[in-house]
């Protein structure tokens, strides 16, 4: 696993990722599978698209297979959003580390993470 250092950075991507549906089996918002780069997750947030119910959302950040909550089945309200991370709490992805998010219910949970690309 690569862990650069990142106070000799040479490239800093600013960049977002989407998800239209999170899945209740699962779906990996972002995976670090770049070497020698890491991933500064500045913000995720998760929202729930539903006009009429709320809907429980857990992510993890997954290192070597092992999942460590982030959140565990936290209520979104109808028509509501969830910030998850922020600048103030961000989270670093090394190689091959990744950030997955399950629903109660599909179709009705959407995520956006920003973050930076640290070559």
């Amino acid at each position: 696993m690569a862990d650069p250092n990142i106070v000799d950075t040479t490239i800093v991507k600013g960049k977002t990722a989407v998800i239209a549906n999170i899945a209740t089996t699962g779906t990996t918002l972002l995976t670090n599978t770049t070497s020698n780069s890491v991933y500064k997750i500045g913000t995720l947030i998760i929202s729930n698209i539903d006009g009429v119910a709320p809907y429980d959302v857990s992510v993890s950040f997954v290192r070597s297979t092992t999942p460590y909550k982030l959140i565990s089945t936290v209520s979104i309200p109808q028509d509501s959003s969830l910030v998850v991370i922020s600048r103030d709490t961000s989270i670093y992805l090394q190689e091959n580390d990744t950030l997955q998010a399950t629903a109660s219910s599909g179709n009705v949970l959407q995520a956006i993470c920003s973050y930076e690309e640290i070559l």
